[in-house]
């Protein structure tokens, strides 16, 4: 099975939206309208009409991590390797590799791959891709999963070496990351980046983007898997309001989107339509600026750790349906360690006002949680919290920001404190490394512990399983005691497809795979 490799992101997108109408069916712009099999018995039209809760921020792979432009240009776009259903590291560019020593990876290219402006791919796409990533102009988000390549050789046109600064136990799974695309350097060139356009080698092509309304993706005829993909077309409408993806999915308009865990409920017993669900690799956060003037101090952060009582998270936000989580979220299995064990996590009101006192703040303090208003859960999450803080004498007022000003403020640095979402990934590196290590690319908490960076590094570069995981556990509790971010629960995610659609299957590393789906 070609599988896209898990992405990350979950967090990132911009404010665009628009609650598609469904009034006019002369309006060939909106969902329904294409009549997806006939009285004749005909087989039925391959296209796959998904409702998405936001616009993509760009269609950048080495700049974009945002989850709404993610799922786009994973279709698009394809990387040296990805993994299969079963998480196992598979050839997608690459045929296949050699690992001469632990410093050295040697990848075989597939012959004959085109871009989808009909350039054949060769090796020097892919060093041009990954010196692209590296480029400290580009200010890619996924640098620091590379950080270790030393230099890139072109052996010939269909093969490649990695040269690494030392070992590197997460080369391979970084690889498998839907940003480490290969890209074509002649469209860079010609438009400045990749942001309003999209050639890459991947299953689909990238049609228009109607800004506020929908994307559309055309089969790739010249894909390497000739049985792949299935469907002719996929078009993603953008739909903020769940209530409107909901009247979407009931009414077939649509034929798949995400819903919450309460949406879930209700429609799950509706005929023509089935909820899929799987436990996600996401978890949900409270980050804070670690330079701000009182949350600066490890006491403090302590503090509201101690007044955050998770379970109630759990329970209230997601109706139960979510487990409580650390940086590495429990789907990961024998990587995440038991954070209820740690005391932070014990919901110890006396305990937390005593560390205020201890900082300073015997009478509490007055600070800004920033949201999203486009997500219901981080708003509810916001309001839990200042319920929960306000126990211990602190003030917190909330923010609510549009989408696109919040991914503004995260990159920025400019919130007190962030209610958000983030996706563990695929290796404990990207929760413990890529979030936390003072160079991390996605460290935005301006977050710095020497001796922290020192564990997590050693853990990237630890080929051992077992001393890996010894590493990481320490790591994770260490992160815990330091507090640059409260970790909360980790939530089922849900889809509602409707019966027309086949084959469809979500994974907690790839809630979107679609390239074996067809329409009946």
């Amino acid at each position: 099975m070609n599988k896209k490799g898990f992405i990350l992101a979950f967090l990132f997108a911009s404010v665009m939206a628009l609650l598609i109408a469904c009034s006019d069916n002369s309006n060939t712009d909106e969902p329904g309208n294409d009549n997806d099999s006939n009285n004749d018995g005909e087989q039925a039209e391959q296209v796959l009409k998904i409702a998405n809760d936001q616009e993509p921020a760009g269609l950048d792979p080495h700049k974009t991590p945002a989850h709404s432009s993610v799922r786009i240009y994973s279709q698009v776009y394809s990387g040296l390797v990805q993994f299969d259903a079963d998480m196992n590291v598979v050839g997608d560019l690459a045929v296949d590799w050699d690992q001469p020593d632990d410093q050295t990876y040697v990848f075989n290219l597939r012959e004959g791959v085109k871009f989808h402006n009909d350039r054949e791919m060769t090796a020097e796409d892919v060093k041009y891709s990954f010196e692209r990533i590296l480029d400290e102009e580009t200010a890619s988000h996924i640098a620091s999963y590379f950080s270790n390549v030393d230099s890139i050789e072109v052996l010939g046109d269909y093969q490649i070496q990695f040269n690494l600064k030392s070992a590197d136990a997460t080369f391979l799974s970084n690889l498998t990351n839907a940003s480490a695309a290969v890209v074509a350097k002649e469209v860079v060139e010609e438009n400045g980046d990749l942001q309003q356009v999209a050639v890459g080698t991947g299953p689909f092509v990238f049609e228009e983007w109607v800004p506020d309304n929908r994307v559309v993706l055309l089969k790739n005829e010249n894909y390497y898997d000739e049985n792949l993909p299935k469907l002719d077309q996929v078009i993603y409408y953008t739909m903020k309001d769940e209530a409107a993806r909901m009247s979407a999915i009931r009414t077939g308009e649509v034929d798949l989107t995400t819903v919450s865990a309460q949406s879930a409920d209700l429609i799950k017993d509706q005929e023509g339509l089935e909820v899929k669900d799987y436990q996600s690799l996401e978890y949900s956060y409270v980050g804070f600026n670690n330079e701000h003037e009182i949350l600066s101090n490890e006491k403090v952060r302590q503090a509201l750790s101690l007044a955050t009582n998770r379970e109630s998270v759990a329970d209230i936000v997601w109706g139960g349906d979510a487990v409580v989580s650390g940086p590495v979220a429990p789907s990961m299995g024998d990587w995440a360690i038991d954070v209820t064990e740690h005391e932070l996590y014990s919901n110890n009101l006396e305990k937390a006002k005593e560390l205020l006192a201890e900082a300073g703040y015997e009478n509490g303090f007055d600070i800004t949680i920033t949201t999203a208003s486009t997500y219901a859960d981080m708003v509810d999450t916001a309001q839990i919290l200042q319920q929960q803080w306000a126990e211990i004498g602190v003030n917190a007022e909330i923010k609510q920001i549009e989408w696109g000003e919040y991914i503004d403020t995260w990159v920025n640095k400019t919130a007190d404190i962030l209610v958000g979402r983030n996706g563990s990934g695929t290796d404990p590196d990207r929760a413990l490394n890529y979030f936390f290590h003072t160079e991390g690319s996605a460290n935005v908490w301006n977050f710095s512990n020497a001796d922290y960076d020192e564990l997590v590094t050693k853990g990237k570069t630890t080929v051992d399983l077992a001393e890996r995981k010894a590493i990481y556990d320490q790591a994770q509790n260490d992160l815990l005691t330091l507090s640059p971010n409260l970790f909360l629960v980790s939530p089922m995610k849900y889809v509602a497809v409707r019966d027309s659609v086949e084959g469809f299957t979500p994974y907690p590393h790839d809630g979107e795979y679609i390239l074996e789906v067809t329409k009946k």
